[in-house]
């Protein structure tokens, strides 16, 4: 196997040391290499990694050379590839490594760890999202604004499609159609299986607040969703099980008691768009009630197009709660 190594990174912040290194499946290719590691003000890492466009690479990272986790999967389109730890600040060191993959069947997202193998999570537009999880495709409230269509290219059809609510920006039964196969579930509120076609509704479960199933081993629970814009009993909010792991997603909700005291979230994606869900200080007051050990702002563009409320729930959130923040690319 041929390694690169780089010389260690010393600070004297709460990463005390960072490494890394690039593996290469096949002597006679180029590695990819790490060409900076760059300690950032908040503390996270900055990683740029020279990779030569149209190949994948899986980044993973440690606090020690012994036990490596998955960190992210990317494909390159350039000769370089920047990423951002934005779990360093809470460790007391970091290394990291690089492994060029296969494009085939190659889904690009982050990693989080289970009991079963990662979830791989990957931000497709708006409050649509899908994860990858031992060969099952998961879509949340996947759209059809034609705008946002090549990030769906090269995904596989689901197995498992959850839809939060009735509204446009959440909910597409011609887009349902594109993704289903004849034994995809389709998890919904009420108001959302009316407006499914039959042949949808064959494959559809229903639920209510607190309500719950399973699906291919993943557990599934409706919880609340909404505020002023969004009656009670109209729209879910839900949390999956995967392998250990509880993901919560928010679909729109205000900054209402039953989310707050939701426990055991490991991975969280809240909304916070202003007039129609929550502002960031709402979100900042239910993550910290909540404590997710992870957090994606999503579904943060404002109603006059301005995309600048995820970045500012990071800042005042801080990092003294010990919560990662995740800010991805959704518009």
């Amino acid at each position: 196997m041929n390694t690169r190594l780089l010389p260690q990174c010393r600070r004297s912040l709460s990463v005390a040391a960072v490494f890394a290194l690039a593996i290469l499946p096949a002597l006679t290719q180029t590695a990819p290499e790490f060409t900076e590691i760059r300690p950032l003000t908040n503390k996270e890492v900055r990683l740029q990694l020279n990779a030569p466009a149209g190949r994948g690479y899986r980044i993973d990272a440690a606090t020690n050379p012994a036990a490596w986790s998955s960190l992210v999967t990317v494909t390159s389109s350039a000769n370089s590839l920047a990423i951002t730890d934005s779990a360093a600040p809470f460790l007391p060191a970091r290394f990291y490594r690089a492994e060029q993959l296969s494009l085939t069947n190659l889904v690009a997202g982050d990693h989080v760890p289970t009991l079963q193998g990662d979830v791989v999570i990957k931000p497709l537009y708006h409050a649509s999202t899908f994860l990858r999880w031992n060969g099952l495709a998961i879509y949340v409230d996947p759209d059809d604004d034609a705008s946002y269509e090549p990030t769906y290219a090269g995904l596989p059809r689901a197995d498992l499609i959850l839809v939060t609510h009735s509204h446009g920006d959440h909910f597409s039964s011609g887009k349902i159609e594109a993704l289903r196969q004849s034994h995809t579930r389709i998890i919904v509120p009420q108001p959302v299986f009316t407006s499914l076609t039959a042949a949808q509704k064959t494959n559809a479960i229903v639920l209510g607040y607190g309500g719950s199933t399973n699906v291919n081993g993943i557990t599934v629970e409706a919880v609340h969703a909404y505020n002023s814009n969004h009656a009670l009993g109209t729209g879910n909010g839900y949390v999956l099980n995967i392998g250990g792991q509880r993901l919560y997603f928010s679909g729109d909700t205000g900054n209402v008691p039953e989310i707050r005291v939701l426990q055991n979230i490991d991975v969280a994606f809240l909304c916070m768009n202003t007039p129609f869900t929550m502002t960031p200080n709402d979100a900042t007051n239910v993550v910290r009630t909540m404590r997710p050990r992870i957090v994606y702002p999503y579904h943060y563009r404002n109603q006059g197009g301005t995309t600048t409320n995820a970045a500012y729930f990071k800042q005042i959130l801080g990092t003294d709660p010990g919560i990662e923040v995740r800010l991805r690319k959704w518009y």
